[in-house]
Formats: structure tokens, sequence, C-alpha cells
């Protein structure tokens, strides 16, 4: 056996961390050629490139829709930078009181937007009720406060329940009546579309949307997010702030060549449609276990459980690692487009092991 051989086997780890994240999975076959085939000969920079304008074209025709597109490197940048956009310092943004824009960028809309205030609202299964979005609205409105200009939903939520074309729709229409505008952070935009089976313009432009941050990352790709301003007058001047902020990628090709992969076969669909099958079996398997409850609706790709902390414990001493911080409590378990259902199984098996041996 070869010295090479033996390394490898010595790094070799227990595959159990896949349910952490999606964004523990590596990079799907569609992406990977499409970088790779960006990667010839020499190519204009910032943007200026046939694969970069080829992606935008792919996203509107997706879209339906003249949309303005532009790609980042990740997630915080496209919801900082867009809700920035739509924001001056003295604004404030209503969002769910779980929305990610909220608990997980580390104040990035904040700083991005000089200031602009989060305002943030309850509702059931990760969904803000647009009861206490409106007394948000008009709680206050003297000069003393900030004032409302950007409802953020998240699709799909923190807690992986989707928002339906009626709820998108409702929650824009509220947003007009005061005169805001509304972003949608779509971290795992494509696993909304799939569990809804909607074309993609029915929960965006069509309900309302004004801006989108579409996902990537989640769902096969290496790095990048895209921002699309269906509005096009709110992106004047989107392409300095991106500058500004250090997201104007040199050689943009390589964050923008995957998309095409994603999108021209349907590759993004086929990936989310996978890891929502297998977060579905997961549900399926966990929810015939004794003294396993499932927290939410499974409507995606990810599964939230409430289990005793004995079990838990023990899962993640075999291996096991899932967030348990995110949501509300309780373990979440992420499946992805590299999820198989063997690995699935195995899960649940673990799961039903250890909860019989604490009882």
């Amino acid at each position: 056996m070869s010295m090479e051989t033996l390394l490898e086997k010595s790094d070799r780890k227990p595959t159990y961390n896949q349910f952490a994240s999606d964004n523990y999975a590596g990079i799907c076959p569609e992406a990977m050629q499409a970088m790779q085939a960006a990667n010839s000969g020499f190519v204009p920079s910032y943007g200026d490139d046939r694969w970069t304008e080829r992606a935008c074209a792919q996203l509107r025709q997706v879209f339906e829709t003249d949309c303005q597109v532009f790609f980042v490197f990740n997630g915080t940048a496209a919801n900082s930078l867009a809700l920035a956009s739509l924001c001056r310092s003295y604004h404030s943004v209503i969002c769910h009181e779980l929305a990610h824009v909220e608990t997980d960028e580390c104040g990035a809309p904040e700083f991005f937007s000089n200031g602009t205030k989060l305002l943030h609202v309850n509702g059931p299964g990760g969904k803000f009720d647009l009861g206490e979005v409106e007394r948000a609205i008009t709680r206050r409105s003297d000069i003393h406060y900030p004032r409302p200009k950007v409802l953020s939903l998240t699709q799909t939520t923190e807690v992986g329940t989707v928002y339906t074309p009626d709820e998108i729709r409702a929650a824009s229409e509220l947003a007009r009546r005061y005169g805001m505008r509304v972003q949608m952070d779509g971290a795992r935009f494509a696993n909304a579309v799939v569990s809804l089976d909607v074309a993609p313009a029915e929960i965006t432009w069509r309900a309302g949307v004004d801006v989108l941050c579409l996902g990537g990352a989640k769902n096969g790709m290496a790095v990048g997010e895209a921002v699309l301003f269906f509005d096009r007058e709110l992106a004047l001047e989107f392409d300095y702030r991106c500058k500004q902020a250090g997201q104007l990628a040199s050689k943009m090709r390589f964050i923008s060549a995957p998309w095409i992969g994603m999108l021209e076969g349907g590759a993004w669909l086929k990936n989310a449609r996978h890891a929502n099958s297998c977060a579905a079996l997961l549900e399926q398997h966990l929810s015939g276990i004794a003294g396993i409850s499932i927290m939410y609706p499974r409507q995606a790709n990810s599964v939230f459980v409430e289990m005793p902390e004995a079990v838990a414990a023990a899962l993640r001493a075999a291996g096991w690692n899932f967030y348990s911080f995110i949501g509300s409590g309780g373990a979440r378990f992420m499946c992805s487009w590299q999820t198989t259902e063997a690995d699935v199984i195995m899960l649940a098996d673990a799961v039903r092991l250890h909860s019989k041996q604490m009882r």
C-alpha cells in the first residue's frame, strides 16, 4: 500500500457532518463543470465577460422579466447591500424575529446602511404575522422614531417553512399601502420553488417582491449569490456599493459561470428537489420514534425536532454534528444535494438507538 493511500485512510472522517448545514456539501458537478469551462484563456475582468452576460440572461429568462442582476460572494453581502440600497440611515427594516438578517448577520445590514434599524416581529412557524407587521409600521410616526421602509421576508424561513404566493402577495400589498419596499432573503429560494411547485416569478416580482437575494452556495455552488432587482430603478449605483464593500470580483466569471451550469439544465431545482425529498424521508422516520417530536411543518430541506438532551449529547458523542441554536431551540437536521437516502436512514437509526437506550 502506497504512502499516499495510507495518508488518505488516516485522514478519513465520519460523514456525519452533512446534517449540520447544507453549506457543508461540496460543489455539484454542473457548477464545477461550468466553472472549469470558464477557465480558458484570457477573459475581461470585473464582469465584462461573456460568462457573466450569459448568466444574467439566463436569470432573466428563469424569472421571466428584465431584472437587473449583480453577483456577490455571499449571502451576508447580498442581504446587507440590498437592504442598504433600499434604505437611508434613518429608516427601519421590518423582519421576523428569527430572520437570518436579524439573528445571523452580525449587524451587517445596520453597518452597510449606516445605521438602518431592524425591527423584528413574531409570528408562528417562522413567518411574520401581518397584524404584528402593521402594528410595527404604525406604532409611531414621529420624527424621533426610525421610519419603516422595507419589509424583509426569508424564503424558506429559518425554521424550514415556506411563504406561499398568497402570503407573499398579502405582505407586499401591506408594505405598498405604507410606501414600503419588499426584499426577499432567498438563501434557500430553490427549495421553496420546488416545495410550492410554482414558477419563480410567482413568488417574487409577480407577488410584489422588489429585490431577491438568490442563494447559490447552499444549492451546490462553491461561492456566490445573485442579487436581482425587479425594479431596475432601485439598482441605481448598486455596483458602487458592491465595489466599496469588497464584493466586486475581479475574475467575475468564476462566480457567474456556475449559475449557467445550475440554471440551463435545471440543476438548481433538481438539487433542491433532492434535498427536500431527503428531509421528507427523515421526517417520516423520526416521527415514529418515541420521545422525538417534530417542531415545525417540514416544507423544505430541514427537519427541526425536540429530543431529550441526553439523546442529543449521545448523538454528538457518536460523531453526529447538528445545530441547536438556529430557530427556537431543538435540533436542526439539514439535507443537501449531496445527502443520500442511506445517510438519512443511518441518522434515523442512530436517533432511534440512543432514544431507546435513554428510556
